[in-house]
């Protein structure tokens, strides 16, 4: 191996050694051309006489060169160190390649979480917000990191997250260069299907992060066990803990982005690093108002956040004591003290719903928090459109409203009715429905769809099975907060899910809804 204060490439002066691995070593260096520090990962000379590990490290080079993301370590340059034919080694005499890529000044976020415990929680949100975003421009060019961990993960100076070492990443279109059914990722942080040496996918680095996003929040990892494998098992049959109930401070909109994220079916995790961003996104603007303040690495991305998520959610806490007054003053009226009770039941997930009890079978889905829509197709514009996401932001206190509607019916122009529908992406066979409402005794019907055709301007009188609209599937003629709907599927999965109202309670010129779930 080269000796510090050689030069490789004749240009990068290694300096010291930063790294060590079982299939190469890094350094910091100095680039003596350009005059900057920079890392070189040079592949161990025993290890490059191995066809397919030297071919491994080649392309680690081809492939990170093609992303151009504020959170993937820059790949600078790339080469051969050719061999010291004097040299000691008892391997072949051959070329040394390397990696040069930018140097981070920093640490690892595995050194960070070593030293601090568990972090921030929106600093933690916001490191996986950054690292989503890498993903998916790896993603975007078909290429699946595969070994997704806080080792990987460097924290700058600044407090930004670049993601690095894409040592044994590979594109979707190109066969593996190992032998199948062999694993390959730290168990730690392992999908289930990558443990069972299953095809992996974009998703299998989703699932990763949400475990890097739990040890964030928790200060540990979800498993432990005697061995690797051990270990890899678990990630296999066992549920991920409940992160609230290891850390209460958490909110269910943060605790639902896990959930979904370490979901053992592939299919029930986020569809692509995106999605996940965008959940994290919403998940981040809560967090830094939840908690009042934020440090400077979290102002830096929430600049970065769109409108939406930088001023809907923080809208909806800001204003939280006044929806929460309103609320409590319809509970009051509408059914006295009685339900002031049912309406302080523990909430769980992005829906926001209490659990079912147990011995029915039924598990609650965690909905994305921008997954709820408001849907007033017969009348004249949105329905409180700023509100809608109170359903399913897992807090008790604030609620979607109606307009008020003083002729005390909702017929209108088009038709009669409004609701709200669920994005239960990418499809869900639910078999019930949770309602939680401060004004119960309205009708409700489920429609469910595929495909909705949003594109008829309000107030056509288009009949919802016109707009795609199937059903309906469930109906109560009287809601009753709390009350567990059932739904009839047949085993048919949907991606939207119709709540519809056809009259206002008794007594009201509006109606609310503070919380909804699906079960399946």
């Amino acid at each position: 191996m080269p000796v510090l204060g050689e030069s490789i490439g004749g240009r990068y002066r290694l300096e010291a050694v930063i790294g060590r691995g079982g299939m190469s070593t890094v350094y910091r260096a100095f680039d003596t051309v350009l005059e900057r520090p920079v890392a070189i990962k040079l592949m161990h000379p025993g290890i490059a006489a191995d066809g397919d590990q030297l071919e491994r490290f080649r392309r680690e080079a081809r492939l990170v060169a093609r992303l151009s993301q504020p959170h993937v370590v820059t790949v600078i340059d790339a080469g051969e160190q050719p061999a010291d034919p004097n040299g000691e080694d008892s391997a072949p005499a051959g070329p040394c390649p390397y990696i040069v890529f930018e140097y981070v000044d920093g640490e690892t976020l595995k050194e960070l979480i070593r030293r601090e415990g568990p972090l921030e929680i929106p600093r933690a949100v916001a490191y996986a917000l950054e690292i989503a975003r890498a993903l998916g421009a790896a993603h975007a060019h078909d290429l699946v990191h595969r070994d997704v961990k806080p080792q990987n993960i460097l924290i700058t100076e600044e407090g930004t997250a670049k993601i690095t070492d894409f040592g044994i990443a590979r594109p979707l279109t190109e066969a593996a260069l190992t032998m199948p059914g062999r694993v390959l990722a730290t168990t730690d942080y392992i999908a289930p299907e990558q443990a069972l040496g299953e095809p992996v996918s974009g998703r299998s680095d989703l699932y990763s992060l949400g475990i890097v996003l739990f040890e964030m929040l928790t200060g540990d990892v979800p498993f432990h066990g005697e061995s690797a494998v051990a270990v890899a098992m678990k990630h296999v049959r066992e549920q991920v803990p409940d992160v609230q109930r290891l850390r209460p401070g958490v909110s269910a909109a943060t605790a639902a982005v896990v959930e979904r994220a370490t979901a053992k079916d592939p299919a029930r995790r986020y569809p692509d690093a995106e999605s996940m961003a965008a959940d994290l996104e919403q998940a981040l603007a809560l967090e830094t108002a939840r908690s009042g303040q934020a440090t400077g690495e979290v102002t830096s991305i929430l600049r970065t956040l769109p409108g939406d998520a930088r001023g809907r959610v923080p809208w909806r806490v800001r204003h939280r004591g006044l929806v929460t007054a309103a609320v409590a003053a319809v509970v009051f009226v509408a059914a006295g003290a009685a339900l002031l009770a049912a309406f302080a039941l523990t909430h769980r997930g992005a829906g926001g719903a209490s659990s079912p009890p147990s011995g029915t079978g039924l598990q609650e889905v965690a909905l994305a928090q921008n997954a709820a829509h408001d849907y007033n197709p017969f009348g004249t514009g949105p329905e409180n459109r700023d509100l809608v996401g109170n359903v399913v932001d897992g807090d008790p206190n604030t609620a979607w409203t109606t307009e008020q509607y003083y002729s005390g019916t909702l017929e209108k122009a088009g038709g009669t009715g409004l609701g709200l529908y669920l994005d239960a992406a990418p499809k869900l066979s639910a078999r019930a429905l949770a309602v939680h409402t401060p004004t119960p005794g309205f009708p409700l019907r489920v429609y469910v769809a595929n495909h909705v055709d949003l594109d008829f301007p309000y107030g056509s009188s288009v009949p919802l099975s016109g707009r795609g609209w199937q059903g309906p599937v469930a109906s109560t003629a009287h809601v009753v907060s709390g009350q567990r709907i059932p739904i009839s599927l047949g085993g048919a999965a949907y991606r939207y899910y119709l709540l519809w109202a056809t009259a206002l309670p008794p007594g009201h010129q509006s109606l609310a809804i503070s919380a909804v779930s699906l079960f399946h």
